[in-house]
């Protein structure tokens, strides 16, 4: 029983989870600190306040709504937020994007009727698979496939392998 909650918790994902959530949780105390820090005191320059919601309230009754509790949640999350966004989403898309393959055009993904059976076929097919009658290729299709004509009525299609 214990053995294979050691394998559970020594899984390599499961670490890698724990370590984020470490990281993650440190790296939000700083934003926190910092808005707490520069950017509600720049809010309240602004607007001509004290810039500590965290004091600001009202009442009904006996009761308090302690309200300036939850602005400050709200600017902590903003930052948070965009700090992740400008600094770790953004850099790591350009990455991707940078480093991403082009995929390949598939030459047998574009169809079309086949003039005589009216079944599907490929557009680059010179002969339908079905009927056996020859038929033109598309020229669309054949620059797409990079193929070209090799004549009037030819076709220069690969080598079979």
């Amino acid at each position: 029983m214990l053995t294979g909650f050691k394998d559970f918790i020594l899984r390599g994902n499961v670490v890698s989870m724990a370590i984020g959530l470490a990281v993650g949780s440190a790296f939000t105390a700083v934003v926190t600190g910092f808005s707490k820090a520069f950017i509600t005191p720049l809010i309240g320059l602004a607007t001509g306040s004290v810039g500590d919601f965290s004091e600001a309230s009202f009442t009904v009754g006996e009761t308090v709504f302690p309200y300036g509790l939850a602005i400050a949640a709200t600017i902590a999350f903003v930052v948070t937020a965009a700090v992740l966004y400008f600094l770790f989403v953004v850099p790591m898309a350009k990455i991707q994007a940078k480093f991403a393959k082009e995929e390949a055009a598939d030459p047998k993904a574009e169809k079309r009727d086949c003039p005589r059976c009216f079944t599907e076929i490929p557009a680059i097919a010179s002969r339908c698979g079905h009927c056996t009658s020859e038929v033109e290729p598309l020229a669309a299709a054949l620059a797409k496939a990079g193929l070209e004509k090799a004549g009037p009525e030819k076709v220069a299609v690969p080598a079979a392998r």
